[in-house]
């Protein structure tokens, strides 16, 4: 793990709500037992980058926003250039080299780091078969895109935790971050997710940062499951 992020903020919430009010509601609810968290696109028409600033400015909260970008190249640029005026923390865009080369473009002079998307943590082998991608175990295909898209200027990736370690032995990650999405904790549901594991278990493995959605925000009491994981990795 990369040591220059302190260790409150390794546990990234998704809000994947479909809007700004409750968004903040939940944000609120959670409290100072979270400081990072997760804008998608579900949340983009209704109103996630302005909460995402809200969160930002008026709350002192790290975001990562998780848009996923893949268009031509000044395209991209372009899109990351509009973003990086914010300042947000994160922002993913897919790992296919050009992409992250203009992304990286767009973001410069500012503090947003560029997160390359490998394989989404929600497909499988069949999934990568209809889509046309090469054959080969999706282990190695992440690891592969991981290793190129590192070289095309990415400050880390987006990977699953079954991955994490083979990314984080690559040369290329040195210094680089590895975030994980599809993390539960133990006993919770997997709901769309397919490559996942505890978040004890992501951290050991090479993650600096894990995401968890459902899990906290369908909780009862959000703070509460979020301040579980917490405990669950502050030793770590």
């Amino acid at each position: 793990m990369t040591a220059h992020m302190p260790a409150n903020d390794r546990l990234i919430v998704a809000l994947d709500v479909p809007n700004v009010v409750q968004g903040l509601e939940l944000a609120t609810r959670i409290g100072d037992a979270v400081s990072f968290y997760k804008i998608g696109l579900g949340m983009l028409t209704g109103g996630g980058l302005a909460l995402a600033n809200e969160l930002k400015q008026e709350h002192g909260k790290k975001i990562f926003l998780d848009m996923k970008f893949f268009d031509i190249g000044a395209t991209v640029e372009n899109a990351v250039r509009g973003v990086a005026q914010y300042n947000m923390d994160f922002l993913t865009v897919h790992g296919d080299p050009y992409v992250v080369k203009a992304a990286k473009e767009g973001a410069s002079g500012s503090d947003t780091k560029i997160l390359a998307v490998t394989i989404l943590t929600s497909l499988d082998r069949a999934d990568l078969d209809g889509a046309l991608i090469k054959s080969g175990e999706i282990r190695d295909l992440v690891q592969e895109r991981a290793g190129n898209a590192f070289a095309a200027g990415a400050d880390g990736v987006i990977a699953s935790p079954q991955e994490a370690a083979l990314i984080r032995a690559l040369p290329e990650a040195a210094g680089k971050l590895i975030v994980t999405p599809g993390v539960r904790p133990t006993g919770a549901a997997l709901g769309d997710q397919k490559r996942v594991a505890t978040p004890a278990q992501a951290i050991r493995d090479g993650a600096d940062h894990i995401v968890v959605g459902r899990p906290i925000w369908q909780h009862a009491d959000p703070r509460a499951a979020a301040q579980m994981i917490q405990d669950e990795i502050a030793g770590l």
